[in-house]
């Protein structure tokens, strides 16, 4: 009998949390999609950055 009369509420928990974990999937993907996005010049290339400067006196 108890949870006939809460039901509204149980349902507004599972709404919450199925929202919740939507967002969370949405995000995961799009963090998914930038890191595939990243340039890679491949194993036959690598990229060498040089840096020089004068140190201070």
């Amino acid at each position: 009998m108890n949870t006939l009369k809460h039901m509204e509420a149980i349902f507004i928990a599972a709404l919450v949390l199925a929202g919740a974990s939507s967002f969370a999937q949405a995000a995961n993907s799009r963090a998914a999609e930038a890191y595939n996005a990243q340039v890679s010049v491949g194993d036959a290339q690598v990229a060498v950055v040089k840096v020089t400067a004068k140190r201070p006196a």
